[in-house]
């Protein structure tokens, strides 16, 4: 989730990057939803978005970063070749791809290594020297997050959060998380993208991060220097399964079965 951008963090001055995204860059990359009211759809529905060459150029690249690690394809189905034949939808299948036949901790090493396949050598001993656990590199990457994951996660917007009893504005409140809702799998939220995300800002970069997704409606909080929770105490942990909406839902589980094994 958070390779690409720290990418462009390496060669953009926090000053440049805070004036372009007020700006027409913003514009460019920003998450283009369908919807008349330009907001998420309502609990229930499926928010529509129009993604643009930026869209489909991460999820495409995402996507085949993740089908070298997925199941075949259904009978009759190939793996898509090329770019820009990967839509949000047939991303999201290639995650559940990913997810048949593999443990929790399997599938978010997948994801860890996915992420390590797109960075430079060295990137993660880099960031840690530009952006050393402080609040201003938490803040940092919060605004980093807002233009540059939309594609991903739908639209979000830099918030004020409490960490250790500063205040700072280092938290990213996701409205409905495209991820979540596409997917609707509380597995797959938490295993593909909560769980290995806190863990290699954390572990990898040296820059705490917590993600706390909101069941209930599909909203995601993100806390950049906030040290996340064992897995065992983490409310998602417990999460049961979606399940109206999820295709692999087991009812009479109390938890996801994909959050046990």
């Amino acid at each position: 989730m958070v390779a690409l951008g720290l990418q462009v963090a390496h060669f953009t001055a926090p000053q440049q990057f805070s004036n372009r995204r007020h700006g027409n860059f913003s514009n460019f990359i920003r998450c283009g939803i369908a919807e008349p009211s330009g907001e998420p759809a309502p609990l229930g529905q499926k928010t529509k978005y129009n993604d643009g060459l930026f869209e489909k150029a991460f999820i495409t690249l995402f996507a085949r970063k993740m089908e070298k690690f997925a199941t075949a394809p259904k009978a009759g189905e190939e793996a898509k070749k090329g770019w820009f034949v990967y839509d949000y939808e047939s991303f999201v299948e290639v995650s559940q791809r990913v997810m048949q036949g593999r443990s929790r901790l399997q599938q978010q090493q997948v994801v860890r290594e996915v992420l390590l396949s797109m960075l430079p050598p060295g990137a993660p001993a880099q960031f840690r020297k530009l952006f050393p656990p402080t609040k201003w590199a938490a803040e940092f990457n919060a605004a980093l997050t807002v233009p540059f994951f939309n594609w991903l996660v739908g639209p979000s917007e830099v918030v004020e959060v409490e960490v250790n009893g500063v205040k700072q504005k280092s938290g990213v409140h996701i409205k409905k998380c495209r991820y979540l809702e596409n997917s609707g799998c509380a597995g797959m939220c938490v295993n593909m993208c909560k769980i290995p995300t806190q863990d290699f800002f954390t572990n990898e970069f040296g820059l705490p991060l917590t993600m706390t997704p909101n069941f209930e409606d599909m909203s995601c909080e993100m806390i950049y220097g906030q040290v996340p929770p064992a897995f065992e105490e983490d409310p998602a942990s417990k999460q049961p399964c979606f399940a109206d909406i999820c295709s692999m839902a087991n009812p009479s589980s109390s938890v996801c079965p994909k959050l046990q094994a």
